[in-house]
This record gives C-alpha cells, structure tokens and sequence, in this order.
C-alpha cells in the first residue's frame, strides 16, 4: 500500500533551517508530483511547495525565497529544507503526493515543526 512517511519535525528555534524528509513507498515515484502542505493551528491547510517528476517547482508565497524542495528518485525521498524559520511557520507539516496525470493526492501523517522565539 502507498505510505508517505515524514521526519525531520520538532522544536526549532527562530531563523534555523531544518530539514523535513518524506519517504515514500508503494507508488511509481518517479511519475509522481510530490509536495509539501503544511496546516498552523486554527487555520486552513496551506500549500507549501510541490516538485514534479523532472525536477519543476513551485511555492507558495509564505515560503518563496526561505524554503527549497527536492527529490531523490533512485530513493525515493523528497525533502524540504526550511530556511529563516519564522514563528508563522510553526505547523504541522505533511507530504503529498500523486501522479502526473491525476488530482487523486495521498498524504503522509504529519511531522509537528515548532519555532521557538
């Protein structure tokens, strides 16, 4: 079955970087659009940033400049390396993805980021 499977979360101080990773199983990763959304407490679920299968980005605005996303497809791994980590980007953070050609997402568990001031 498909798992996406994030790590890299916890408590972070304000401006670190830290790096979230998803490991993804069960799927043909290397035709899949894979993505990051994060949701803060009491607000929508929010787009963070996708990559497609040739390496195309795009990021929300919140992120555009601070975050950066890439895969590994021979590991099937997509990470998010978190730049100048603000306190609005405490969040719980999850992994997505789907196929090139389909709006059917799945979508990992979760990973908690908190920024500490």
């Amino acid at each position: 079955q498909v798992q996406l499977v994030e790590s890299g979360g916890g408590l972070v101080q304000s401006g670190g970087s830290p790096r979230l990773s998803c490991a993804a199983s069960g799927i043909a990763f290397s035709i899949y659009v894979m993505g990051w959304y994060r949701q803060a407490p009491g607000k929508q679920r929010e787009f963070v940033a996708n990559i497609s299968s040739g390496g195309s980005t795009n990021y929300g605005d919140s992120v555009k400049g601070r975050f950066n996303i890439s895969r590994d497809n021979a590991k099937n791994m997509v990470y998010l390396q978190m730049n100048s980590l603000e306190p609005e980007d405490k969040a719980v953070y999850y992994c997505t993805g789907r196929p090139h050609y389909s709006d059917d997402y799945y979508w990992g568990q979760g990973t908690q980021v908190t920024v500490s001031s």
